[in-house]
């Protein structure tokens, strides 16, 4: 019983950042209208930018955070220009080989650019352990736990006052919703899908950084099986509703902890992509209630 709470408290900071991954790829979809596979390299250049941060100003976590959104961001740019401005009335598969291509040009630059092996990140949060006894039972949490699900907390709680209170945001929202409606009300669709671009990439970088302090590296292959998490976690939310995408993720961090808890971690994934194949067979849209429900 011991072994098994705290497995789950594993998977809820596990899941904790597959939600952040799912959010960030949600806003992607639901505001450019478009299916990204850059979304696990632009995450990597999160987690470098994070870690030449580490490098050059120490254990200096909110400047790191700084630096993987904006490394990210300006991917975002790069990213939208060469894969959907020009592409918005084409055929979306056009847009969807762009991504697969900049993302193994990515990839291969960074392994050029950072190098191929993996690099450790160690000590950036204090490795400090809080035990708490629920009757005979001992449950152990990790500072660097509590961290990670505070910080994604208050990022997802940031993203929708964003959306909901700004002028950026609800222009954002009307773009996901229909975007001639949002051009016939003058809002310039182009530079919104840009943005929501951007700011997706920019949580996906943040995502990166939370990765690779919680596994203590990171490496230019990173992205692979990360990208695939959080675009199963965004179908589980319907792709486009960034609050069940982030139950989506939430629930395959636990749902993978407490199969390797009976199991062995090598099956890890086996359970991640099971769960998500038995939802969709029981319910093909998702967690959502009814389909087309955007950021």
């Amino acid at each position: 019983m011991e072994y098994i709470l705290n497995q789950l408290v594993n998977g809820l900071c596990q899941g904790a950042i597959y939600a952040l991954m799912a959010i960030g790829y949600s806003v992607i979809v639901g505001v450019v209208g478009m299916v990204t596979f850059t979304y696990g390299e632009i995450m990597m250049i999160g987690a470098f930018s994070s870690y030449y941060i580490f490098l050059l100003f120490g254990n200096n976590l909110p400047l790191a955070i700084l630096a993987a959104f904006t490394g990210s961001f300006l991917i975002g740019i790069v990213v939208y220009k060469l894969c959907y401005e020009k592409f918005f009335n084409a055929p979306r598969h056009i847009s969807l080989l762009c991504t697969i291509g900049i993302s193994m040009l990515i990839k291969n630059l960074a392994q050029i650019v950072f190098g191929p092996e993996t690099k450790p990140v160690l000590d950036i949060v204090e490795n400090k352990t809080f035990t708490f006894m629920l009757g005979s039972v001992r449950l152990d949490i990790k500072l660097l736990q509590i961290v990670v699900i505070v910080l994604v907390v208050v990022l997802a709680s940031a993203l929708t006052l964003f959306f909901n209170r700004t002028k950026w945001g609800i222009a954002l929202r009307a773009v996901s919703q229909n975007k001639d409606a949002a051009y016939l009300v003058g809002i310039n669709v182009k530079r919104m899908a840009m943005i929501g671009n951007c700011i997706g990439s920019g949580f996906g970088g943040i995502a990166g950084i939370l990765l690779c302090i919680y596994y203590y590296s990171v490496s230019a292959t990173m992205g692979g099986i990360y990208s695939m998490k959080a675009f199963a976690a965004s179908v589980l939310g319907g792709l486009v509703d960034i609050r069940f995408s982030a139950l989506g993720g939430l629930c395959i961090g636990v749902i993978e902890n407490l199969g390797i808890a009976v199991s062995a971690a090598t099956f890890r994934d086996v359970f991640a992509f099971g769960f998500l194949i038995l939802v969709l067979l029981i319910r093909p849209q998702g967690f959502v209630s009814k389909k087309g429900v955007r950021v």
